[in-house]
């Protein structure tokens, strides 16, 4: 088969497009033919070096596809089954293997082109609003990038619960998308605190997700109401400095979390509860999907170069 090998740590045009062995899948395993790759953040950070990874490197964790083997002792999927995961391994290639166990069942009706939407940014949503901070009518609701693929989705999902929800972007392009998920207000950076403040009349909001850290950390906890929650769930501008706990005390008993998909995933029973809530959002038409980008799958040091300049909007899936 074909993979996109990153050869060493650094830049896109490290990525390699090269003949590697077919994977066989172990016990509890089964192989897939990839329909497509997800393209998520962490993989640029393993091909750049920020994540200590062994080079030569085939990416990914995200995909969907079809069930050509079975591993033995496994008795859930067959041979034929359409499916999803976010916990395989070394996506970027033409097949690849994953969990018997983690997989999401793709039913009929969706594409599984756009099923790649779903394993990591949909589970990823529906974690935030359904476990970290469980999302109710009438509760205000903040989200940073809400014209990416988890904020769209994470957008539509507070508003099916009942939220009020609002976002913040960094272009009008992008505003209008996120109106189109359905946010309610949609801000600018630069003075989206003051903004949030504004709208809830000095209140603040019941919790906020913020996926870019660094850049927005500090006004996304100064925006949340008397024992509001900060869910720090990403770094797309680079970590959050050390902070003095204190400060949650001196805020209004707040909370933060930094949570992560692989502790919402822990039981088969967790994912297929996550899996049939949100295939059920899609039905209902409560959902909608967005792979607003694909690249061919040997080209996936331009699909890095297009994540790193922030320039993709939704998702964006790898095909070979």
């Amino acid at each position: 088969m074909h993979a996109a090998v990153a050869t060493q740590a650094g830049g896109p045009e490290n990525f390699d497009w090269r003949e590697v062995p077919v994977p066989t899948p172990g016990a509890g395993q089964v192989l897939v033919e990839t329909a497509a790759a997800g393209l998520n953040f962490i993989e640029t950070y393993q091909r750049s070096g920020l994540y200590d990874v062994h080079y030569p490197f085939i990416p990914g964790s995200e995909a969907s596809g079809t069930v050509i083997a079975l591993g033995d002792d496994v008795t859930n999927v067959a041979v034929g089954d359409r499916v999803a995961t976010a916990s395989a391994e070394a996506t970027y290639a033409e097949f690849f293997v994953a969990p018997a166990d983690k997989l999401l069942p793709v039913p009929d009706t969706i594409d599984l082109i756009e099923a790649a939407a779903i394993p990591l940014q949909g589970m990823t949503a529906h974690y935030l609003c359904r476990s970290t901070f469980e999302v109710k009518p009438g509760h205000n609701v903040f989200l940073t990038a809400g014209a990416g693929g988890v904020g769209q989705l994470l957008i539509q999902m507070c508003k099916h619960l009942g939220a009020h929800v609002y976002t913040v972007v960094s272009t009008e392009e992008k505003r209008k998308i996120a109106l189109n998920a359905g946010a309610d207000e949609v801000f600018d950076y630069d003075n989206f605190g003051d903004k949030l403040r504004e709208v809830t009349n000095g209140v603040g909001v019941d919790v906020v997700y913020d996926g870019v850290g660094a850049n927005t950390f500090d006004t996304s906890l100064a925006s949340l109401r008397i024992r509001g929650m900060m869910v720090l769930f990403g770094a797309a501008s680079g970590p959050v400095p050390p902070f003095d706990l204190q400060r949650l005390n001196s805020s209004g008993s707040l909370f933060a979390t930094r949570p992560s998909l692989a502790f919402h995933t822990l039981t088969g029973d967790e994912v297929s509860w996550r899996a049939g809530e949100i295939f059920g959002w899609l039905a209902e038409g409560a959902l909608r999907l967005s792979v607003d980008e694909r690249f061919d799958l040997k080209n996936a040091g331009d699909a890095h170069r297009a994540l790193e300049s922030r320039s993709t909007t939704g998702k964006t899936v790898l095909v070979p």
